[in-house]
Formats: structure tokens, sequence, C-alpha cells
């Protein structure tokens, strides 16, 4: 099978603590990597004012993973998984074509 390339993009609550942030992130780097992803980077975007609220927030951190392949495991358990995390909002995975 071929290694596919992959940009997660999730929003992070605005209010979570840094410390707790950060524990976050490597929690959901572990479970890609865990799963037989290979992390390109890993880094905050930034952090921008929602048009409607999620939630109850109106802003949110924007954290974008990019990433390689060559399964569906790591991107069907960081789905799975980030669907039950109230620290993120909301979270998109788009395979790249570059």
């Amino acid at each position: 099978m071929e290694t596919r390339k992959y940009e997660i993009t999730y929003i992070i609550r605005p209010d979570l603590e840094e410390a707790a942030k950060s524990e976050l992130v490597a929690r959901f780097d572990k479970i890609l990597t865990d799963n037989g992803a290979q992390l390109v980077d890993s880094k905050d975007w930034d952090t921008r004012r929602f048009a409607y609220p999620i939630d109850k927030y109106t802003e949110g951190t924007y954290h974008v993973v990019n990433l390689t392949t060559d399964t569906d495991e790591p991107l069907n358990e960081f789905d799975r998984l980030a669907k039950f995390s109230d620290d993120i909002l909301r979270h998109m995975i788009v395979k790249r074509n570059d």
C-alpha cells in the first residue's frame, strides 16, 4: 500500500491552560504515531474568533498536524478519540495531494 499525506486541523478550547494544552497535543500526536503514522510536523497555528459559537466558545486555538501513513488506522483512531475529547471543539482530516 502506498504512503499518503494527510493534514489534521483541530480546534482546542481557548480556556485550556498551556500545560494541559501541551499534554493534549502530545497525547493526540502519540495516538497517531502508536498506530503507524509518521509525523512531519505538529504545531499551533493561530487563535481565531469563530463565525458562530461552538459549544458556547467564540474563539479557539487551531492546531495543525501534517503526517504520512500507509494505513487508515491512525486516522480512524484520532477521529474516534477526538469526538470524545471535551478539549477538542472540532477536527478535520484532509488528504493532501502535493
